[in-house]
């Protein structure tokens, strides 16, 4: 009877690696548990929101230059325009990264599209509903200040969002997303909230457009940099896949330093634009993590203190201007 206890004992089923059954349904999106509020608010990416404030700060602060009065219906509406544009290209990422595989096996924040928590259709609809409220709000400033020409500025900045990562051949996947990044949440939020308010552009909205946009292209290199390993498998040729991650350390360094140089500048005449140098503070912590990060999610924290700068150095040229 012992031989046969040990016969048993050796001929029993071996436990299978996993569970086939459980690894089925984590693939299946009937199966996966519903997307929560929370998910959705991540997937919005609220540290990037800051990077659609300050050009709104700054742009706001150089209209005052020329014009004291403060235009604020205005002024809301531009933010309306930002921010919504800002949250609508992030859903459109999360689109169109989703469907492509981009985002299946991601660092940071689990996607919606790519945890199948959600209907890729769905989270198409919440980025064109953003990308419409931006409409509606660029429209209401150009019907109150007769800036009808505006119309093609207010088009470009949606085809721009959508096809950063939309498209057959999103200029993102081929490492345009930092040149574009600079132009439409630097450049033409900056100047064009400057515009709107006074009717002109001043030297100021010009130098505090670049702040803007040497700083948003500083929060795109931090997130690219931290998906360069998931990037080079999934065939997005991000600039940072395309020049490495040494290079992409250096070049994000030198825009951060940059953009302080030109606060710097304007001290000179705007006194209390030295008070944005508080700001070199999560600056100076950003850059040490991108230079000697261990692991890739560490680069989540490099990114929120990059775009943290950029809130307080726009809050500080504000205040200089009107100050």
């Amino acid at each position: 009877m012992a031989g046969s206890t040990r016969k048993k004992k050796h001929t029993a089923p071996r436990k299978p690696h996993g569970n086939p059954q459980k690894a089925h349904v984590s693939r299946d999106p009937a199966h996966t548990d519903p997307a929560t509020l929370g998910d959705w608010i991540g997937a919005a990416r609220l540290r990037t929101l800051p990077l659609a404030v300050t050009p709104i700060l700054i742009g706001t602060g150089a209209a005052l230059l020329v014009d004291r009065a403060f235009h604020w219906v205005i002024a809301l509406a531009c933010l309306v325009v930002a921010v919504a544009l800002q949250i609508g290209v992030n859903y459109a990422n999360d689109y169109s990264d989703g469907i492509r595989g981009t985002d299946d096996h991601r660092v940071g924040p689990a996607r919606l599209t790519a945890s199948r928590k959600v209907k890729p259709r769905t989270v198409l609809i919440v980025a064109l509903a953003f990308f419409g409220l931006a409409a509606v709000a660029g429209l209401a400033i150009i019907v109150r200040t007769g800036h009808w020409w505006m119309l093609l500025i207010g088009a470009a900045c949606i085809v721009a969002a959508w096809f950063y990562t939309g498209g057959k051949r999103p200029y993102g996947y081929a490492g345009f997303g930092e040149l574009f990044v600079f132009v439409f949440f630097g450049l033409v939020a900056t100047i064009g909230t400057a515009f709107v308010q006074s009717g002109t552009v001043n030297q100021e909205a010009w130098l505090g457009a670049v702040v803007a946009g040497f700083l948003a292209c500083g929060v795109l290199l931090a997130n690219n940099l931290r998906d360069i390993d998931q990037d080079r498998v999934a065939g997005k040729r991000t600039l940072t896949v395309r020049i490495g991650a040494r290079a992409t350390q250096v070049l994000y360094t030198v825009l951060v330093l940059a953009a302080f140089a030109i606060v710097a500048f304007l001290a000179q005449v705007y006194p209390l634009a030295w008070l944005g140098l508080l700001a070199l503070i999560p600056a100076a912590a950003a850059i040490l993590i991108v230079w000697t990060y261990r692991q890739p999610r560490e680069l989540v924290v490099a990114l929120a203190l990059t775009s943290l700068t950029s809130l307080a150095l726009g809050a500080a040229l504000l205040w200089a201007f009107v100050g």
